[in-house]
């Protein structure tokens, strides 16, 4: 009605970054079809969690959120549970939130709009009925996608949703589905716009991005895509890929990685172990011969890549014998960066159904030891940054404690991992910044003294090392 006040909604993302990116698709949905944000859930209409459903302590972090936000309801608000786990566990959320009014499905989020529309049914402080929108639409608008925002230079792109992959532990099939891959020209023209609302990095993202296009008929449809968006694009700095199953790395994605420097020269591939064994229950692929050879490859054909994986220990039946043949692999591939996760039965999972589940307290004790043997391999690799002159992204500003670190000192320490380890010093202003070497959220940063502007490329010569992070100087020269 016209002169009415625009109803307001409140969004949680929490997750993963392919979680982001449909929060934000909800964001522009909601925004387009007048509703307005706000940050302050007491100020809002209509409260949306935006769910993650992947492992147990995700799901318990989701039910707190939840039950937060319904314990402080007043009436005439709306709270709706969005994303993973209402697909996954919708049933669980409806008998622990009591307050909870509405159940989105991380496969139907474009569909938020209508269902705020059909809950608040045109008035204003009614009883709410319980309205889900589950399973799978009949058309899903993968070529209509609203485009996430850019911030700090950088945007997630995605290229697909679901997996086809079978892994023993892992129910991202259950919860997404099969894969569906958007069309090519939608991706595209999504970069297009990305870059001209001044993304300087793209960061390509799927539950497996080297998959993409196996469901049109394409074997190998990633080296494709991605020269299609660099062609398109010749002003783009960086394209990043995340999320590449190993088994798909080919030869063409390798050459078209290698012969354009705007793809970073880094590659996110999930490994999960290093001992064919524990593969091989994991449903993985378990040839790690195969897998030395792909490494390999890709060393032969960019030097400088940096490579990130993630490895769960704790599988059941996971033998010392088999952890440390896990700790071994780590030695030898010699990884930039590495997520570590203990073993988690998770409902309708193969695995958590297995025998000879591990106790917790040996999960921990192995997660200890790859940790610690990782963040030795990782202050290695950063130090060997130093005296490097890199392009770096800054993100944002910050203050950094003169005593906290000094940068001579950091390619000697072998222990000292935290910025904030020592204190008592003058403040001093940083740049935060990522080089080609990490991704946003989940790896480091480069600290550089001074003020840059965010959002913008600068070129630094990398003074000093931690196990995570690197401290940088601003080059003035063409160097």
């Amino acid at each position: 009605m016209i002169g009415q006040p625009a109803l307001r909604y409140y969004l949680l993302s929490l997750g993963c970054p392919k979680n982001t990116v449909d929060s934000e698709g909800m964001t522009m949905l909601l925004g387009g079809a007048g509703y307005r944000g706000t940050a302050v859930p007491e100020e809002a209409d209509v409260l949306i969690v935006n769910t993650c459903g992947f492992l147990a302590a995700a799901q318990d972090e989701s039910l707190a959120a939840l039950r937060e936000l319904a314990l402080t309801k007043r009436r005439g608000q709306t709270l709706i549970a969005a994303g993973c786990m209402a697909q996954r566990a919708g049933a669980r959320i409806v008998a622990e939130v009591p307050g909870v009014d509405g159940l989105l499905s991380t496969r139907r989020w474009m569909e938020i709009v209508p269902l705020v529309q059909g809950l608040r049914g045109g008035k204003r402080g009614r009883r709410f009925e319980r309205y889900t929108l589950l399973g799978d639409p009949e058309r899903p608008p993968l070529d209509r996608t609203p485009r996430p925002p850019v911030i700090g230079g950088s945007a997630y792109l995605k290229i697909s949703d679901g997996c086809n992959a079978p892994c023993a532990f892992c129910a991202i099939p259950g919860i997404k589905g099969k894969l569906r891959s958007r069309p090519q020209a939608a991706i595209v023209a999504e970069a297009a716009a990305l870059v001209a609302s001044g993304a300087q990095e793209l960061i390509l993202i799927a539950q497996d991005t080297t998959d993409y296009g196996r469901d049109l008929g394409q074997a190998d449809g990633l080296p494709a895509l991605l020269q299609a968006i660099l062609d398109r694009l010749p002003e783009l700095r960086w394209l990043r890929l995340m999320y590449a199953y190993p088994s798909h790395v080919s030869p063409r994605l390798i050459d078209v990685m290698a012969s354009d420097p705007r793809v970073c020269h880094y590659l996110d591939i999930p490994l999960q172990h290093g001992h064919p064994a524990v593969l091989q229950r994991m449903f993985r692929p378990s040839n790690v011969d195969k897998l030395l050879d792909t490494f390999a490859a890709l060393r032969a054909a960019m030097p400088d890549i940096a490579f990130r994986s993630t490895f769960i220990v704790g599988l059941p039946g996971e033998t010392e014998e088999e952890f440390n043949s896990l700790l071994a692999f780590l030695e030898q591939i010699q990884f930039d960066k590495v997520g570590v996760f203990t073993f988690s039965p998770e409902p309708g999972t193969p695995a958590a159904a297995m025998p000879d589940q591990i106790a917790a307290a040996v999960k921990a004790a192995r997660y200890a030891r790859a940790m610690a043997l990782q963040q030795r391999i990782s202050l290695a690799r950063n130090q060997a940054q130093v005296g490097r002159v890199l392009d770096v992204l800054v993100e944002a500003h910050g203050e950094l404690d003169e005593n906290a670190v000094r940068s001579e000192d950091w390619p000697q320490q072998q222990g000292d991992d935290s910025l904030q380890r020592r204190g008592g010093g003058e403040t001093k202003s940083v740049a935060l910044a990522r080089s080609y070497r990490d991704a946003p959220e989940v790896d480091g940063l480069v600290v550089i003294p001074g003020e840059l502007p965010a959002g913008q490329m600068a070129r630094v010569r990398i003074t000093g090392a931690m196990e995570y992070d690197l401290m940088g100087e601003k080059v003035t020269s063409n160097e």
